[in-house]
């Protein structure tokens, strides 16, 4: 299926050369930001997604214990989304459930822009993050355990997302004027049907679950969660 005119700009530009550094990852989320209009539902997760990557990059390197591991990894993570917007906007086959769910629904009226950036979270990390912690160490050849210097750097990210993300949520629902332009009451319940924290913790143990497998076990693994986490990706973004 050819891309749609409308979104040949943002198609070169996700499926242009992959990011290799945070800044370049930032500077392509940058860029997206300024392609999709208001009325593009994708540009809130976008917007949410930069913004926690702009706050992990300020950090001092001292601030973690593997400093280029994280860095890494988040440039490999960063990379599942940019494919998976390409392959959905090319109409490529095989882009996740979990994807679609947010990226069917980008101009689709009367969702909120918390709700939209929350589905590309749950996407992201109930979908693509333990594949992101596989390709990591697959770059870096160590397999970190609950006792290692990545593990207790992935857990200071949790800490910093924990602050972080009711403060961005209420800048989603926040005009340009600083008007509240949507309801901030829904942040707080939606947080608790949905914890970031909660989600990256259960992919670490994912990624552990997936060393195990191989073959067709391992893809009906993948199924089996990418399956869940579209169902989940509608719920949220069904929230009244």
């Amino acid at each position: 299926m050819p891309v749609a005119a409308a979104d040949q700009p943002l198609y070169a530009l996700v499926s242009a050369t992959p990011p290799v550094t945070v800044a370049e990852v930032i500077a392509v989320m940058q860029q997206i930001e300024t392609l999709l209009p208001n009325s593009d539902g994708l540009k809130w997760f976008n917007r949410l997604y930069l913004e926690v990557t702009q706050a992990v990059d300020l950090q001092p390197a001292s601030a973690w214990q593997d400093s280029a591991g994280l860095l890494q990894l988040d440039v490999v993570f960063a990379n599942f989304y940019l494919r998976a917007l390409a392959g959905f906007l090319s109409g490529a086959a095989g882009v996740p459930a979990s994807w679609s769910a947010l990226l069917e629904a980008r101009f689709q009226p009367g969702i909120d822009r918390i709700l939209l950036a929350l589905a590309g979270m749950n996407a992201h990390i109930n979908h693509d993050l333990a594949l992101a912690l596989l390709a990591a160490e697959a770059q870096s050849g160590v397999t970190p355990g609950l006792d290692s210097p990545q593990h207790a750097d992935f857990e200071a990210v949790n800490t910093l997302l924990r602050s972080l993300m009711p403060t961005v949520l209420t800048q989603l629902a926040t005009d340009t004027l600083g008007v509240l332009a949507e309801d901030t009451g829904k942040i707080g319940r939606v947080l608790a049907f949905w914890d970031i924290c909660k989600a990256r913790d259960l992919a670490w143990g994912f990624a552990g679950q997936l060393r195990g497998l191989s073959g067709p076990a391992k893809d009906a693994a993948l199924d089996a969660q990418d399956a869940v986490t579209g169902a989940l990706g509608r719920a949220i973004l069904a929230v009244g």
